[in-house]
């Protein structure tokens, strides 16, 4: 360690740091523009310059190293003029639009912009409504808009890109991107060419971004100080958050589950330390890597390339391939006294036992039915979620303290309580299967979807020959490939819109299509008969109206457009709703759900809070999951802890993001999960999903663009926020009179 002045502020520093470290280490800000903290020093900005004692002329402080009893000045007058023309270099090529809007600094996203640099009506130098780095530097430094000096080039701006868009006209050569992909990534994708003096990125090849190897990581966008690189998303939604730019997958996750990490994880086959990371947000990964909705796909960038990567899928590799090291890490506290009741043993009710089980309370789940696992074991079908692996995770969840009561239907909350009881969470979910509403649906041979699902995992459901399910969710195509396996010859299902809107998943359509179930669009019943032992239902063809509350097309039935079927069984799977209890004596909602509020779950009566189905109406398995975590977390709260319920299972290690080019990458196709040949999985209940071979995980990890890599990239140094232009405290001043 040496000493150094700066600014007259003694300083003890490195004598491997420059004067531009030193002084960011010590709070003193030296403007810049291509230096970056994780980056090579390209030194051409010049607007770092400083004036050492004994030196004649001014140095770089980006490639100056500190010296023992070396003292430096980072401002006086010839430095602020030097840095002026500096400056203005550096801008002779730059549009400058922003640079002298009137409203420069104070423009909201809304404002229509009057440089007419604006899309949408929203600057699109400044993403989240902030000004860009170089706006803030210029502003330091004090460049007046009467200053600027500058040209535009009129370059093409790419707009073809899929995730960013490229507008080299703002470029000011700082070299930043060239050196985050050779650097950070290990790919040099792109290079500064020069072009008569003018300087700006192109493809390494001389070609296109995907010849050149780009793998679509955007560590490019993240160190640009310009705005010639931006996310579409950040230019055209002047309200979006961050995290779904960098970490959207995951942004997605109800549960928030660090998808990136073990993706990433999976790609490089750590499949215990991938099976540690999913455990630190959810208790049961081998089930939602079966039967997760994965809205985590829906929300990855990776899609606007090819396909999204199959994180579902990759989730079950890494339950089915890791080994439980992560109970070495998992927290258990001392026993509170604090006892807690859960009305439910579905995953939020199961999910919420977990954790606060492990934050030391006494927790008793009650469960109705003989089984444990809600919806996940009754219904789901078990060619989908095998109910041995559901059990194993059960079997997790007893092992840190949960006792659950099966056969036990609780009627009152006030006896839970007068029983010592400090809290409940109530979490039924939704079991009771909705009406036609059509005449003769109380006929023997109908029966609802979620009924029939359940009867038949309790061994309990028949069926004849022809069946008919009425619906277009998961539910649906649940019962219909279920019906075929209990031995339907002929099973069709129903549904009044087309399949574009159909929310059941595409996955299990397809997978019903495969296994030779007919789907009848545009039709729905109106009456059912008895007929000789059969049921004849009357349908009629619909078309599709105006778009309703869900945002689908309305359909509305055709005049004189009846005619009959005949089935043996018709199941009506048209959606669910709670059976909530009198005696609970918890204010409903239409549809008899829940309410409670959406932050904190707790509902109008004190000590009791509510989650899941119950209070959602029907929805995912991970969305159930997300509620019992966050009653977990309130009810711990309320008996007196913290309310942290996080835990570290794989502890984070060093990751090193330089990845290099891979051939092919950016046509890299989805894995395809294998299964059981249709003729085959329609003779039992066997699970039809084989999981991925180990080469096939191994790559689709390696798909992952890991957008999240940019939350790794340090910032620059910015100006203190105070900072402002002469020019525009002149403006304000104005306005204010």
């Amino acid at each position: 360690m040496i000493n150094v002045v700066i600014d007259g502020q003694r300083i003890e520093a490195s004598e491997e740091l420059t004067v531009l470290e030193a002084a960011i280490k010590a709070g003193i800000y030296i403007p810049t523009l291509c230096y970056h903290p994780m980056l090579s020093v390209e030194g051409t900005c010049r607007v770092c310059l400083v004036e050492i004692e004994g030196m004649p002329e001014l140095a770089k402080s980006c490639d100056t190293r500190v010296a023992e009893g070396m003292v430096v000045a980072t401002d006086s007058p010839l430095l602020a003029a030097e840095r002026k023309e500096a400056l203005k270099k550096v801008l002779a090529e730059h549009p400058c639009g922003c640079l002298i809007c009137e409203r420069r600094n104070r423009c909201s996203p809304y404002d229509v912009c009057l440089r007419n640099v604006a899309v949408n009506q929203r600057c699109v130098l400044c993403p989240q409504n902030e000004q860009c780095e170089l706006q803030q530097v210029t502003d330091y430094i004090g460049l007046e808009a009467e200053e600027f000096q500058w040209k535009y080039r009129n370059l093409p701006v790419d707009t073809e890109n899929p995730l960013y868009e490229r507008d080299y006209n703002l470029c000011i050569a700082c070299n930043r991107c060239v050196k985050a992909c050779k650097e950070l990534r290990g790919i040099e994708a792109i290079k500064l060419v020069d072009h008569d003096g003018s300087k700006w990125p192109e493809p390494s090849d001389g070609k296109t971004l995907i010849s050149a190897g780009c793998k679509y990581c955007c560590a490019c966008v993240e160190v640009c100080p310009t705005g010639a690189l931006i996310d579409r998303p950040a230019k055209y939604n002047p309200i979006v958050n961050r995290e779904e730019i960098t970490n959207p997958c995951s942004y997605a996750c109800p549960s928030h589950i660090d998808v990136p990490r073990y993706v990433r994880l999976c790609g490089e086959g750590k499949f215990t330390e991938a099976l540690a990371v999913i455990r630190e947000k959810v208790p049961f990964p081998g089930a939602l890597g079966r039967v997760c909705i994965h809205p985590c796909e829906q929300a990855c960038r990776r899609e606007m390339i090819n396909e999204p990567i199959s994180i579902k899928s990759l989730k079950l590799a890494a339950a089915e391939r890791g080994e439980p090291d992560w109970k070495q890490y998992a927290k258990k506290l001392p026993a509170t006294g604090q006892k807690v009741a859960v009305v439910g043993a579905g995953p939020a009710g199961l999910t919420a036992g977990y954790y606060l089980a492990k934050q030391g309370h006494s927790v008793t789940v009650f469960e109705a039915l003989p089984v444990a696992g809600g919806m996940m074991k009754v219904g789901i079908p078990d060619y989908r979620l095998p109910p041995e692996k559901l059990e194993a995770e059960i079997d997790d969840i007893r092992a840190v303290g949960v006792d659950i009561k099966l056969n036990t239907r609780i009627e009152s909350l006030d006896e839970l309580f007068k029983k010592g009881y400090n809290a409940i969470f109530v979490a039924p979910g939704a079991h009771k299967g909705l009406k036609l509403g059509v005449k003769g649906e109380e006929n023997k041979g109908v029966i609802d979807g979620a009924t029939f699902l359940r009867e038949a995992k309790l061994g309990k459901a028949s069926v004849g020959e022809k069946v008919a399910v009425v619906g277009g969710g998961n539910v649906a195509i649940d019962a219909a490939r279920t019906a075929v396996r209990l031995g339907a010859k002929k099973v069709c299902i129903v549904y009044r819109r087309t399949r574009a809107e159909m929310p059941a998943s595409p996955e299990e359509v397809e997978g019903a299509l495969e296994e030779g179930i007919e789907i009848m669009f545009l039709a729905a019943p109106v009456k059912i008969d008895p007929d000789a032992g059969k049921l004849k239902m009357t349908c009629v063809k619909m078309e599709l109206g105006e778009p309703d509350a869900s945002g689908r097309r309305r359909p509305v039935p055709v005049k004189g457009s009846e005619f009959p079927t005949e089935y043996d069984t018709v199941v009506a799977a048209i959606g669910q709703m709670p059976d909530i209890p009198t005696g609970f004596n918890l204010k409903v909602d239409r549809g008899n759900i829940i309410k409670a509020n959406p932050d904190t779950l707790a509902t109008n009566v004190p000590g009791v809070w509510a989650g899941g189905d119950a209070v959602s109406g029907p929805a995912s398995v991970i969305e159930a999951i997300a509620a019992g975590r966050k009653a977990a977390s309130e009810i711990d709260r309320y008996l007196g802890g913290t309310g942290d319920i996080e835990e570290i299972l794989e502890p984070k290690r060093q990751y090193n993001p330089c990845v290099g080019k891979e051939e092919g990458y950016y046509h890299w196709e989805r894995a395809k999960m294998p299964a059981l040949a249709p003729e085959q999985r329609v003779k039992s209940f066997v699970e039809v999903e084989l999981g991925f071979a180990e080469p096939a995980a191994l790559k689709e990890g390696r798909r992952c663009l890991q957008c999240a890599m940019r939350k790794l990239i340090k910032p620059p140094p910015l100006p203190p926020k105070k900072s402002k232009s002469k020019f525009f405290k002149r403006k304000v001043a104005a306005l204010s009179r």
